[in-house]
Parts: C-alpha cells; sequence; structure tokens
C-alpha cells in the first residue's frame, strides 16, 4: 500500500494536512495492511481495522477509510489493482459497519447570542494583531477557524471593475480539498468588508494571518482571543442554552440560527458553511449557481454585526 501513497501527499500543498493523512494512516491503517501488496487488500482488512475506532472515534474512522479509498482509487488507475475497491463505501463496507453511530452525545459549541453581536463586534474591532484580523474574517466569512488560520494568498482571487459590477462581489477565497473538513473544494465570495480586512496586508504568496514566526496561527490564538473579551469573570458573551462563554466555532451556530428566524435560504447558508445537503447531483449544481445569493447572504451577515442601524 505504501507504494501508492507518495502521489497522493504530492498534491497536499498544507505541510499540517500531509502531516494530518500520514499519522492517522500511520497509526491506524499501515499495521494491518502497510506490508501488502494493494491488490492483496481485501475488504475484510478494510473492515478489521476500522472496526476497534468505528463507534469510539467515528469522524477519524470515517477520514481514515476516505484517505483509504483515494489511495486504493489511485492504485487502480495505475493498474496496480483492479476494481472493486475495497475501501469503498456504498454496498460495500455500508454493509458491515453502521452508517450511523448511536448513542453519542454531540457537544455543541457555544454560540453568541444574536443579541450580543453588536456589542461583540466593537469590542473584537477595538482589539490589534493578527489574531483580530483573522477572527474578523472568520466571522465575515462564517469559516471554520483552521481554514482562516490556513489561508494563503494563492488561494485569493479578487476581480476588477467589469467582473465586481457584473457579479456584485469582490473576488473569490478558493480552499482547497486538503484544507476542507469534508475533502471537497469550497469556494467563498470575497465582500467589501472581507477585502477591506485582505487588502492591507496583500501579497503575492504564503499566509495572510502568520504568526509573529510567520506560521500558522494556533487554534489556541483565536480561543484565547475570545476567552479575553469574555472578561475576568468569563460572563461577557455566553450562549443562552448551556451557559458556557461562546468560542469561535460556535460563530457558526450563531451564524446558522440568523438565517433560521429571518426566514433567508437554507441552500445558501449551508453551501456557505460548507456542509453538504440533498444528493450529489443537487449539491453540485447548487455550489457553482449560488455565489451571487451567498453575497447577499454574507452582506446581511455585516449588518447583523456590525451596523442594525442600516
Amino acid at each position: 500500500m505504501e507504494d501508492a501513497l507518495p502521489p497522493i501527499m504530492e498534491e497536499l500543498s498544507n505541510a499540517k494536512h500531509k502531516a494530518q493523512w500520514l499519522s492517522t494512516l500511520q497509526t491506524y491503517a499501515l499495521p494491518f495492511i502497510g506490508s501488502k501488496q494493494v491488490n492483496e487488500i481485501t475488504v475484510d482488512d478494510i473492515h478489521e481495522l476500522l472496526r476497534p475506532i468505528w463507534m469510539e472515534k467515528n469522524e477519524t474512522a470515517r477520514r481514515l477509510r476516505g484517505r483509504i479509498e483515494r489511495i486504493l482509487n489511485y492504485a487502480a488507475v495505475k493498474k496496480m489493482m483492479s476494481l472493486p475497491n475495497p475501501a469503498a463505501w456504498q454496498g460495500n463496507l455500508s454493509v458491515l459497519l453502521p452508517s450511523k453511530v448511536q448513542g453519542r452525545r454531540i457537544e455543541h459549541h457555544p454560540s453568541l447570542q444574536l443579541k450580543d453581536t453588536q456589542r461583540w463586534w466593537h469590542d473584537l474591532q477595538s482589539r490589534d494583531g493578527m489574531g483580530a484580523k483573522a477572527l474578523q474574517f472568520l466571522t465575515l466569512s462564517t469559516c471554520r477557524s483552521g481554514e482562516a488560520r490556513g489561508m494563503r494568498w494563492e488561494e485569493v482571487e479578487f476581480f476588477k471593475g467589469e467582473q465586481i459590477e457584473k457579479l456584485g462581489f469582490y473576488g473569490l477565497w478558493t480552499i482547497p480539498a486538503e484544507r476542507m473538513k469534508a475533502d471537497r473544494e469550497h469556494v467563498v465570495p470575497i465582500i467589501k468588508p472581507m477585502k477591506d480586512i485582505l487588502e492591507p496586508m496583500q501579497k503575492d504568496e504564503g499566509l495572510i494571518f502568520p504568526s509573529r514566526k510567520n506560521t500558522e496561527l494556533s487554534d489556541m490564538t483565536l480561543s484565547a482571543l475570545m476567552k479575553r473579551m469574555h472578561g475576568a469573570d468569563q460572563l461577557g458573551f455566553v450562549d443562552a442554552a448551556c451557559g458556557r462563554p461562546a468560542v469561535p466555532h460556535g460563530l457558526r451556530s450563531t451564524f446558522r440560527n440568523w438565517v433560521a428566524e429571518n426566514a433567508h435560504s437554507r441552500e445558501a447558508a449551508e453551501l456557505q458553511l460548507a456542509h453538504k445537503f440533498g444528493s450529489d447531483v443537487e449539491h453540485a449544481y447548487h455550489r457553482t449557481r449560488l455565489l451571487t445569493q451567498r453575497a447577499e447572504l454574507l452582506r446581511a451577515v455585516v449588518w447583523v454585526f456590525a451596523d442594525k442601524t442600516r
């Protein structure tokens, strides 16, 4: 199996994701199938390595299965093995492993209450530093922390006059599949407040929100910033449901709650959050055709956080 791995790794431009791929495979897959030729790997082999972690570490197990499937697809194309792929899910491992893991308590990330958005945003804008800029951009784009912290100039395309006038937004941020939770490329329209954050720092390449050592900001940078915003008593901005201080990832829930309460497009919101809905065909269709609607939705997000009097 290791023979098919290097070409796949070359596609991953982000060092962190290369390390994650290797770590997951080395921990859970290679002890079972690392020494086997790809044409010797069976469905039973894949089932055996996934079964011990499928219930306890389901997300890790699902990602692992997808990565093995991708490696073996490459091997099949290169005629190192024949199909069917033993790591395929539908009609294969789906028969052997439960698609839904029951009995697991879902821990929701504490979110910012809609009534607190103005006060929170005003506090955030008063703070300096790269972490504050990244958190502002994360809020306006509704992306995940890792997507913002790992954002690179090579992923950004700014439009010129005619394009802006035609489309109604200022550019595109294309996040490669290897940086996305679902391993699918994600495209985000850039509206003016997002462009205003990016433009003063613009370069040709490299990280957009680097640390002082020119490395990717740690997750703790944004978490610690938001923790400071809560104040010494940690009661500055709490989730109404659980009473805990809001965290960066919870801002996505704040956005989704606002969409639901104001009857905005579910499809545009789910696409903006990089959530999949409907069939593969439906998802692909909407993914390429709702950019303008999603830009309108993001402009409304600015209204929620920055200017309710408008």
